[in-house]
């Protein structure tokens, strides 16, 4: 098994995380982590932010609306 030391927030420490037994056939790339403290579970998912912007828009952010 695969071991990763992660911040885990039950046990308030740097602790080794492992990759539990995958069902999906993910193996050692399996999103879902396990502690080996207390067996807390985490999973690790990539964050992915899209922004769609239009080409020649004269839009301002809210924040760059206020006056100084």
């Amino acid at each position: 098994m695969d071991d990763r030391e992660i911040r885990c927030v039950i046990c308030d420490a740097e602790m080794p995380f492992e990759v539990p037994p995958c069902k999906d056939g993910h193996d050692k790339d399996c999103p879902e982590l396990v502690c080996t403290r207390c067996g807390a579970a985490e999973i690790l998912a990539p964050l992915e932010i899209r922004v769609w912007l239009r080409p020649n828009s004269d839009r301002i952010a809210p924040l760059q609306r206020r006056a100084a």
